[in-house]
């Protein structure tokens, strides 16, 4: 499995407290069958050590070299491979492409903000000038006066990195959102089989479930568990746009308290198991407690897309399903408004 920009980028922090040289390599743009996406980093140090990739591995050897000598003198420089259609089908494409990566030492003042800005759930973007290799970190929520505000707001909301158009200056914004996450309640059969698929698809996975006979450690091996009502668990957990909240339980005691916590949050996904009779008897309580109809409207039930689950990894299965689904139309709407 490709290690994540998390990972790397907490590696480069560590790599650079041991007082270690350090280069990265980014994918700045593609054409044609490119190995991968702009935005795709790759760290170095001066023994040829890496993590990360910015191609299938069929230009990684290249770029290693060129940051063990970007290290000794200093300098950025901005690299361009063809990968020939022989390559390509080595490292898995139909035919070539060609990749532009940037390279230059690493700065470890900003690689520590861009950390701290993730480990607060922050959105921000490493702003790198290509060709004066000047670099600094914009952070989401402090863009007044920012040149590039428009800009940085329309990548953070579709989670993605690329090239400014127009710019004196190619400028390239590296952007990093809060990893996204799924908050299951409910430690049951369901969650069970949720947990891992979600890890393999990239989301953080938490369960949250007050009956500590069934969040236990013994049942989710490896899952994140917090035994504690969902009003105080959510609450701790901070929702954001990028978490999904899933209601497990089929207690009206358990998910109704998180359901009102999810409705009061702008987490991009809600949904609930049960079936439409006891759906609508959960939406009686809700308008009960004062929520609107477009509120409701937010809450998918009954939970999952509809291809006729049955078993608890199919109701999985078809959970994040819906789940990647919505999250995917969250980043298409956020990149439908990009400023040019």
């Amino acid at each position: 499995m490709l290690a994540s920009d998390e990972d790397i980028l907490l590696e480069a922090e560590r790599w650079t407290r041991q007082g270690r040289a350090v280069a990265i390599a980014t994918v700045v743009e593609t054409w044609g069958s490119a190995p991968r996406p702009p935005g795709s980093h790759l760290i170095i140090d001066a023994a040829g050590e890496f993590l990360g990739s910015v191609s299938g591995g069929c230009v990684e050897g290249e770029v290693i070299a060129q940051a063990q000598e970007a290290i000794g003198l200093g300098h950025c420089r901005l690299l361009e491979f063809g990968v020939a259609d022989e390559t390509a089908w080595k490292v898995g494409l139909s035919c070539g492409g060609r990749i532009s990566v940037f390279l230059r030492p690493l700065a470890p003042a900003i690689i520590a903000e861009i950390n701290r800005a993730r480990a607060s759930r922050k959105s921000c973007a490493l702003v790198s000038g290509l060709s004066s290799g000047t670099e600094r970190v914009a952070a989401a929520g402090a863009l007044a006066g920012d040149a590039l505000a428009a800009e940085l707001g329309a990548r953070f909301a579709a989670r993605a990195s690329g090239l400014v158009a127009g710019r004196e200056e190619p400028t390239f914004l590296s952007v990093f959102t809060p990893s996204p996450r799924i908050i299951a309640i409910g430690a049951v059969h369901i969650s069970q089989a949720l947990a891992p698929m979600a890890t393999v698809a990239g989301f953080e996975t938490i369960i949250v479930d007050p009956r500590t006979g069934f969040a236990s450690s013994a049942r989710f091996s490896g899952a994140r568990l917090v035994a504690d009502w969902p009003a105080e668990a959510l609450k701790a957990l901070a929702l954001d746009a990028a978490t999904a909240v899933a209601l497990l339980t089929h207690e009206p005691r358990i998910d109704d308290e998180a359901a009102r916590g999810a409705l009061s949050s702008d987490c991009f996904y809600i949904g609930a198991l049960g079936s439409r009779k006891t759906h609508a008897r959960r939406l009686e309580r809700l308008r009960a407690d004062g929520f609107c109809e477009s509120a409701l409207a937010r809450i998918h039930a009954p939970i999952g897309l509809d291809i006729g689950a049955k078993s608890p990894a199919e109701i999985a299965v078809a959970i994040l399903g819906e789940i990647i689904e919505d999250l995917r139309r969250e980043q298409r709407s956020g990149s439908s408004g990009k400023a040019a």
